[in-house]
């Protein structure tokens, strides 16, 4: 099977996410998505994050319906911060008969070239951008056969924004599947 791995924290899902990830599993040769809930990003702070097993639940939700697309916990039991080449790594030895694309925003692709072992992750999978809002493609630093960009809509929704909206006291209902609202009301997450 061709999947496409598609890492984020996922705090929380939002359907920007969703979008994407629809795009790539009908718009492209990928059989499946995978959610890969990163537990800590080593570009990001963690002082926001929920628990790892709570953004796992909430993809979980988010995407229930959706036979093409599978969450994916690899990283859980990995050295912290988690590097997406040795997370790659791991996968192409665990399922030698699938072929991974990494999915990227083009925001991430302007960084690239300062990712770990981001050479041999052009070599040996490949990576599949949409396009995101407001990025200058002067910066992106990196041309290869095996960039593939991908048209999807641009939404620039954050999970930021929404940990605000709700950590305020305001609906975030259209910018979450309703499984996540839900979730996140009953957990009095981000409040």
């Amino acid at each position: 099977m061709h999947i496409g791995l598609f890492f984020g924290s996922f705090n929380p899902i939002h359907i920007g996410h969703l979008v994407i990830a629809d795009v790539m599993a009908d718009q492209t040769d990928l059989d499946q998505v995978w959610f890969v809930v990163s537990p800590l990003n080593p570009f990001k702070s963690s002082n926001s994050l929920l628990h790892e097993f709570d953004r796992l639940k909430m993809v979980e939700l988010a995407i229930a319906e959706n036979f093409k697309f599978r969450a994916c916990d690899v990283e859980f039991n990995m050295p912290k911060p988690s590097y997406t080449a040795d997370t790659l790594a791991y996968l192409m030895d665990k399922y030698p008969q699938h072929e991974f694309k990494l999915i990227i925003g083009e925001d991430n692709l302007v960084h690239f070239h300062k990712w770990k072992n981001y050479e041999v992750i052009l070599e040996n999978m490949g990576l599949y951008v949409y396009p995101r809002p407001q990025v200058d493609q002067s910066k992106i630093k990196i041309k290869h056969k095996n960039i593939r960009y991908i048209q999807s809509p641009m939404l620039d929704i954050s999970a930021t924004f929404i940990r605000k909206t709700i950590r305020n006291n305001h609906s975030a209902q259209y910018l979450l599947p309703p499984p996540v609202v839900d979730y996140i009301k009953i957990k009095k997450f981000y409040q």
